[in-house]
């Protein structure tokens, strides 16, 4: 792992303490709304036992929605923060989740394990031929009829929160990392065959269903 990734996975450690009220203040009444959204999008209604991956899992919170509606599934929450992954395992109060500490650029799963691979409001953060490497890596992972789930912010309408969010971007230093918040869709058919793009109720998301 690089200096810079080293960085950040001590940052999210720290964060960790203080991300899911960041994200209750941020959010609001959106929060269940964007999880249900993206649980609907992956299509397991017909599949009693789904075998699950959230990469980038954070705290959890869209990985214990799956296992939620699937109960019988095997469901992994994937990180490469310490912090991010305790945190996540206090609400894994029914202890059927696992959660997984490694590198999403590198993923320790066989091709064609899992139906459904999921990144919610974190691919951004893995700049240039890692976050190259970490799209390889779930097209390999998925099976030829899952679905890898993108979701994404929109840009902002409310003036102070859009210069925020652009401040955001100015800070990420990587040109590619700009453009995929901003599209996403084109760069993701240089990988997959299919890639359909949709957006939340809310408007606040924008969720990209990649398939093999």
């Amino acid at each position: 792992m690089t200096h810079l990734r080293k960085g950040r996975r001590k940052y999210y450690d720290f964060f960790s303490h203080i991300y899911d009220a960041f994200i209750r203040m941020h959010s609001r009444q959106d929060e269940d709304d964007t999880r249900k959204f993206l649980v609907d999008a992956a299509h397991l209604e017909d599949q009693p036992a789904p075998r699950i991956l959230d990469l980038c899992c954070g705290t959890g919170s869209v990985v214990l929605a799956f296992e939620s509606c699937y109960p019988e599934s095997v469901a992994i929450g994937y990180d490469f923060s310490h912090g991010m992954l305790g945190k996540a395992q206090e609400k894994n109060v029914t202890g059927r989740v696992i959660f997984v500490e490694g590198d999403a650029a590198l993923l320790p799963f066989a091709d064609d394990s899992f139906d459904v691979v999921t990144c919610s409001h974190a691919l951004y953060e893995l700049k240039g031929e890692t976050r190259q490497k970490a799209l390889r890596e779930m097209k390999r992972v998925i099976r030829p009829d899952g679905y890898v789930l993108l979701m994404e912010h929109e840009i902002p309408q409310r003036p102070v929160v859009k210069l925020l969010f652009y401040i955001r971007l100015l800070s990420m230093g990587s040109k590619d990392a700009r453009e995929f918040v901003k599209g996403g869709a084109e760069s993701l058919k240089q990988i997959f065959a299919r890639v359909t793009l949709n957006h939340s109720q809310t408007g606040k998301s924008k969720l990209m269903s990649c398939q093999k």
